[in-house]
């Protein structure tokens, strides 16, 4: 679902190579982590998962969220 929150990635924030990849991998650190799927408040364009966004790991909003999800096997990731 998205629309309802921004939601917080794992992926430190990193620009995509210039050739298109499937899964890309970000950089191992950094200053900001990556956000996607736009919030209650964004335009209609913003709430997909291919829009991605960034911000410091301890900024607060009613906008940012995270979801919860379990592999098949019952482990989480």
């Amino acid at each position: 679902m998205h629309g309802n929150v921004w939601e917080w990635c794992r992926d430190w924030f990193g620009e995509y190579p210039v050739a298109p990849e499937i899964d890309p991998v970000g950089p191992d650190s950094g200053e900001y982590r990556v956000l996607r799927g736009g919030s209650w408040i964004s335009f209609g364009g913003y709430c997909r998962s291919a829009l991605r966004r960034w911000r410091t790991p301890n900024r607060r909003s009613s906008l940012l969220g995270f979801r919860l999800a379990q592999g098949r096997t019952g482990q989480a990731r």
